[in-house]
């Protein structure tokens, strides 16, 4: 059994990128269906869509892809802030992914929150994970 569900859907998502699937199914948390709705308003994933089997909620995640190739829009994902070692961040020190072109996902007093609006409310947290 897996403690730490914002991992499994960051590695369902990244093994799902390496091998080009279409469309995965992850277990839902409050916690995982936003980090599945923050790339998604990004542009980094094409949709999520709430499924339920057996009594159970599952998001569905389309995943995007460019050209004939298939290259897919995350390049990256990684988990920064893990159960053994938490990373904080004070809103002057968040760090800019790529110069801006990639985002950090992070759990504040205000809900999950991507790090150009933690800079823009001054907010400071955990750093979950970056995008890119």
């Amino acid at each position: 059994m897996n403690n730490d569900a914002i991992s499994a859907a960051l590695t369902a998502i990244r093994n799902a990128n390496t091998i080009k699937k279409a469309m995965i199914r992850i277990p839902a948390t409050k916690m995982t269906a936003r980090i599945v709705q923050i790339p998604v308003e990004e542009g980094f994933i094409k949709g999520a869509i709430k499924h339920r089997d057996n009594g159970k909620e599952f998001p569905d995640v389309s995943l995007k892809y460019l050209g004939k190739k298939k290259d897919p829009y995350i390049a990256v994902i990684r988990r920064i802030s893990k159960p053994g070692l938490r990373v904080y961040s004070d809103h002057r020190e968040i760090p800019k992914i790529l110069g801006g072109m990639g985002i950090a996902i992070s759990p504040t007093s205000c809900g999950l929150i991507t790090d150009r609006e933690a800079r823009h409310k001054k907010i400071g947290g955990e750093i979950s994970c970056h995008i890119w």
